[in-house]
């Protein structure tokens, strides 16, 4: 649950909601610092799972536990995600559009479905001038390149966000068509 959380589902419960496996899943796992902007992680379960864990986990017998500022910081992230679905519908249209507009113009965004959409270009010059030409647009966009992924599979990475308008959307597309474009790589 990195990028699932916050994004995918109805109401944003994640990868389990958007595949209908509402109780199915024992163990959950996943970050508090990407949909939930904090530190660290969580693993939740029934109780013997977590009894188990708490008493045979190296891991979390040697280490400290959240600092209260980022506990309370992901607990208020979470209730968002509860108490405002509509954020949620947003960032889904938001996420379509991009992905949507990206790929009509003969970009690849590899069947992406959250809000962290990599644009493959392939090699690494290519990725590295089309980064910066977006960022000098005022797009802030980083490449992924090789050792981190496989070779030739260079990308960039776009997040798009649940307040983005339909305007910044817009002109971020418009920004990447005139670069592609020029790059030919579209």
């Amino acid at each position: 649950e990195a990028h699932s959380i916050g994004v995918l589902g109805k109401t944003g419960h994640g990868i389990e909601e958007h595949f209908g496996l509402k109780g199915a899943v024992d163990i959950h796992m996943g970050t508090l610092s990407k949909t939930i902007p904090s530190i660290g992680g969580y693993i939740a379960g029934d109780k013997d799972l977590i009894n188990y864990l708490k008493h045979n986990s190296r891991p979390f017998i040697f280490s400290a536990s959240l600092p209260p500022v980022a506990a309370a910081t992901a607990i208020a992230c979470l209730e968002v995600i509860e108490d405002e679905p509509e954020r949620i519908a947003n960032l889904q249209k938001n996420i379509k559009q991009f992905k949507d507009g990206l790929n009509s113009m003969g970009f690849n965004t590899m069947n992406s479905t959250t809000s962290i959409v990599p644009i493959l270009v392939g090699e690494e010059e290519d990725t590295l001038k089309l980064c910066k030409m977006v960022n000098d647009e005022g797009i802030f966009i980083c490449p992924i390149l090789f050792p981190a992924i496989p070779k030739g599979t260079n990308r960039l990475r776009a997040h798009v966000l649940a307040n983005h308008t339909s305007e910044d959307i817009n002109r971020t597309l418009g920004i990447f068509e005139r670069a592609g474009k020029k790059l030919g790589l579209i």
